[in-house]
């Protein structure tokens, strides 16, 4: 067996994508902790722009929507993702046209599944991510999603928000900046945050109304681990005193 290894970004996928297609045992990933058995053979990916283009042109050529969908699905925490996204990509090259509907194949199914897991976490976080005001007026949001989301969560923020805002994914060190007119995304650090007086002061209200209404003889744990995951609590100012 061939394993390509590639560097996450979509250019090394779809390099790797041109130079597996015709191999007949093989395997893609960006998974730095894949295990190799002894008959395997490595090839790390270097990106190539006409290899690449070539890739897309194909798939376009029989499904304008599946560049837009495996883009997508290469921001999974999945770390079969590009495996999956080849094999999907194989379909489309054999059947030429689109199969996103064939639902008999492995590959449209674990594709889709992927698509649904990115799709509802970004839907959950336009409702759960929490902004800060920051001392120079700067709306800043930390989280740790599971998948790489950042630059799909930014439009549905900046349509609706006329201020300055960060969204900050510490796991990946991934920031969206918003100015108040356009944004962008960019490898960050730590964030040393100071919060304005009136966010600290907004804080200790919350947590008191929180407390107020929270009756200690009946816990209501298991609701809100219903209507939040667990892992998600660490990012709201009433769960941590």
């Amino acid at each position: 067996m061939k394993i390509f290894i590639c560097d996450g970004a979509p250019e090394s996928f779809f390099t790797a994508v041109f130079e597996a297609y015709k191999q007949t045992d093989c395997v893609i990933t960006s998974d730095g902790n894949i295990q190799l058995s002894l008959n395997c053979e490595t090839e790390r990916v270097q990106r190539d722009s006409e290899k690449c283009e070539r890739v897309r042109r194909g798939l376009n050529r029989y499904d304008d929507g599946a560049e837009e969908d495996i883009l997508k699905a290469l921001r999974s925490c999945n770390a079969q993702k590009e495996q999956i996204c080849f094999k999907y990509i194989k379909r489309i090259f054999e059947y030429k046209k689109r199969v996103r509907t064939a639902y008999n194949l492995p590959e449209v199914v674990d594709l889709s599944n992927i698509l649904y897991q990115i799709t509802e976490e970004t839907h959950r976080f336009t409702g759960f991510l929490r902004f800060k005001e920051t001392a120079d007026g700067t709306y800043y949001a930390p989280y740790s999603p599971d998948n790489d989301i950042t630059e799909l969560l930014m439009p549905h923020f900046a349509e609706r928000l006329n201020m300055p805002f960060i969204i900050h994914d510490i796991k990946r060190k991934i920031a969206g900046i918003y100015n108040g007119q356009c944004w962008i995304t960019a490898n960050v650090g730590e964030a040393e945050i100071c919060l304005s007086d009136s966010e600290k002061a907004f804080e200790r209200l919350w947590k008191k109304y929180y407390k107020a209404v929270n009756i200690e003889s009946r816990p209501h744990e298991k609701q809100m681990k219903g209507s939040m995951p667990v892992r998600y609590w660490k990012f709201l100012p009433e769960k941590n005193d």
